[in-house]
């Protein structure tokens, strides 16, 4: 990694560690009776380990200009592996969490076990850490590929990758240490939210440079996910997150929100966090992979415009449907309410311009399991964006709120959507990146497809039964007008619904490992060949002219 950087890039990399380093121990000395110290600890020995890794190979030989003939895949190719422990790490909480609600004493009388701290540990570690890698890797394949222009420089996107992984592991930690801003998101404190603004705003550059010097006129639709996915990130994560900490010596930090202007703040960035993160980026990945895998053009590419900005606009009026039957004026759950009934179009338009891409394509459904990955998360967008746009209805969401209706709602996005989108990219993608004719083991991709999916069928129909028979139970009244039911009595009902979470998660759970280890043996026995050469490069004069979306 260190002998791809030059000269140059080298040095400022190591002012950058040495700046980290300095601002680590500040923080560690700061904070030394806070959780900040144990942060700035951490951040020090990383920072610390950076440098030995930078001096190791600091005098090493200036790379060769022929690697400007190559598209950059390094940070791609860690970012896939990055991703994939996440997935492992972010599941296996997840299901630990579900056996909880199962049974309590799962919690070994630790407090760093509790639901609470591990909660948010699953939902980041997900999301952000399996999610966020996975759509900086692709991105930074997806945009070479479409653009036939290599990355700018070598430093920038290490620097992406491996600040966002720090990040991550600053909120998982500071979860486990109760160390959160106490939102609904469980978001980490003001001292993280800083560092992520410098990299998602390096990120935001570096896709604009990669896209300046691009030598197809045209920019791909992918590009057009990617970047608004980067941009509106960046501004939920900056108004949401602005908060002044109590002390420079502690992690604890007031919100200049309060109240209900609070809530409507963070449901405006919650609801468009799954819109721009969950959706648009993830839609970025499947209008380049499942096109590419198919073999066939994108059925329309007008409807795929279309659908993007019918998505940018609506998604933002959305968030209020969270918050029905509150203190928020009834104008605002009324205008929450009426932009989701009418993001079903933009959205529907997605999923079927997808399974339309597939016509003429069927039969490579059914024999290519990578393919049919991609297939079956396009079913599951369409199915859970028309049960989004159905349960922001008010007279269903006095129903469905609070309830599981809710977390099965969320699981059929995040584990039908969003991670099968995602598996089929990446197991598409490591074949291409360490130039392999295919996966080490077809079998195991089968195997995973069927785990992945039998555990969301489970997972998903589980928290259906479970949210309608609460919501059901909850207002239902006996003849004297008291409730019919306690709260005590809708957990003992929901106790066997809860097992079947608990066995669909680990049914999902299996599924990421049988992927991380067919990935691996992937892999080891790469072949090696000669690099893929960068369209603007004299060498690839003679080469054929690339067109959208390859």
């Amino acid at each position: 990694m260190i002998g791809q950087l030059t000269g140059d890039e080298r040095r400022s990399a190591l002012i950058i560690l040495l700046a980290l380093t300095v601002v680590g121990l500040i923080m560690a000395v700061a904070g030394r009776h806070d959780p900040l110290g144990v942060h700035g600890a951490l951040v020090m020995v990383v920072a610390v380990a950076g440098i030995f890794g930078v001096i190791s190979g600091y005098y090493a030989p200036e790379p060769s200009p022929e690697r400007l003939g190559q598209y950059y895949d390094e940070p791609s190719k860690w970012g896939i592996l990055i991703a994939m422990v996440w997935a492992v790490v972010g599941m296996f909480v997840g299901d630990w969490v579900a056996w909880l609600l199962v049974n309590p004493d799962l919690t070994f009388d630790a407090a760093w076990a509790s639901f609470g701290r591990l909660r948010p540990v699953h939902t980041s570690g997900v999301i952000f850490g399996f999610g966020g890698n996975a759509l900086i890797a692709t991105s930074f394949y997806v945009m070479q590929r479409t653009s036939r222009a290599r990355l700018p420089d070598q430093l920038s996107p290490w620097f992406v990758l491996f600040g966002y992984n720090l990040f991550c592991v600053l909120a998982a930690t500071g979860y486990l240490m109760g160390v959160t801003q106490s939102k609904e998101y469980a978001e980490p404190e003001w001292y993280a939210d800083i560092w992520l603004v410098v990299v998602w705003v390096t990120y935001f550059i570096l896709y604009l440079r990669t896209l300046s010097r691009r030598k197809e006129p045209h920019i791909y639709v992918s590009n057009w996910y990617y970047l608004a996915f980067i941009l509106v990130v960046a501004m939920l994560h900056i108004v949401n997150n602005l908060a002044v900490p109590i002390a420079w010596g502690s992690a604890k930090s007031y919100s200049l929100f309060s109240g209900v202007q609070d809530a409507m703040t963070e449901w405006w960035y919650g609801h468009n966090a799954v819109a721009f993160f969950l959706t648009s980026g993830f839609l970025g990945m499947m209008y380049y992979y499942m096109p590419k895998r198919a073999g066939r053009p994108i059925y329309s590419y007008r409807m795929s415009i279309i659908s993007f900005w019918g998505i940018t606009f609506f998604y933002m009026w959305a968030g209020s449907h969270h918050l029905h039957y509150t203190a928020l004026p009834q104008w605002v759950q009324t205008l929450g309410m009426t932009f989701s009934v009418m993001l079903l179009i933009p959205s529907w338009v997605s999923a079927g311009n997808a399974l339309m891409t597939l016509n003429g394509a069927w039969h490579k459904v059914r024999d290519d399991a990578v393919l049919r990955f991609m297939m079956v998360a396009a079913v599951f967008y369409g199915l859970s964006t028309f049960e989004g746009s159905f349960m922001a209805i008010r007279s269903v969401n006095s129903l469905s709120h609070y309830t599981d209706w809710t977390v099965g709602h969320v699981h059929a996005g995040a584990l039908g959507w969003v991670a099968m989108i995602t598996f089929g990219a990446i197991y598409a993608s490591v074949p291409w990146l360490w130039k392999r004719e295919a996966m080490y083991s077809a079998r195991l991709v089968e195997v995973h497809f069927w785990l992945a999916l039998s555990g969301t069928i489970i997972y998903v129909f589980a928290m259906w039964n479970s949210g309608i028979i609460q919501g059901l139970m909850w207002r239902t009244y006996n003849e004297s007008g008291t409730l019919a039911y306690s709260f005590v009595d809708s957990l003992v009902a929901m106790h066997p619904y809860y097992i079947a979470r608990a066995v669909g998660g680990l049914f999902f759970l299996i599924g990421a490992v049988v992927g991380c280890y067919n990935i691996w043996m992937t892999i080891r026995t790469a072949p090696q060949t000669a690099p893929e050469i960068a369209a603007d490069h004299p060498a690839a004069a003679g080469a054929p002219v690339l067109q959208p979306g390859e």
